[in-house]
């Protein structure tokens, strides 16, 4: 029998989760017909400033950004989903994702992480990103927040908030 390795992508689309809660909780204040609008016709600036303006109440400027792509799911049967391309750089840490939105919770898709002068310890790294993720945050993390632990993972593998 084989010995099962450690998902580090998994644990790091937690940590993304859990910092990005509220920015989530902010963004899904926005009427879906507007992500909509602007997605459908590359008003990616109107985007970018949603999300500006979600995330400068958490996070300090430039290290959550809007990385000029996203799509909507509008099917007939069930709510509208919309995934928003981000990016998070701080403290030599960059992380590509997608930010998943949907009626009722939202979720984080990791596409890429990178450490510059990473360790050969992925362990070490996935800490990093912790704590990154932590000292780019203005506001304290509320203690009734979720951790990084508790967040779930989606039928589609998604990690929701």
């Amino acid at each position: 029998m084989l010995k099962q390795g450690k998902d580090y992508s998994r644990e790091r689309e937690k940590a993304l989760a859990d910092g990005l809660r509220d920015v989530a909780s902010e963004l899904r204040l926005v009427d879906p017909a507007d992500f909509i609008a602007f997605l459908r016709t590359e008003q990616f600036g109107n985007i970018r400033n949603l999300v500006n303006s979600s995330t400068e109440m958490f996070f300090k400027p430039g290290t959550i950004t809007f990385g000029l792509s996203g799509e909507v799911d509008l099917p007939w049967d069930r709510a509208p989903s919309v995934s928003l391309d981000m990016e998070f750089h701080h403290l030599n840490v960059s992380a590509y994702f997608r930010l998943v939105l949907e009626a009722f919770h939202a979720g984080v898709d990791l596409s890429y992480v990178s450490f510059e002068g990473g360790s050969d310890d992925p362990d070490k790294n996935t800490c990093r990103l912790v704590e990154a993720i932590e000292d780019a945050r203005v506001v304290p993390r509320s203690r009734g927040s979720k951790t990084a632990s508790q967040a779930g993972a989606s039928a589609d593998g998604d990690v929701r908030l």
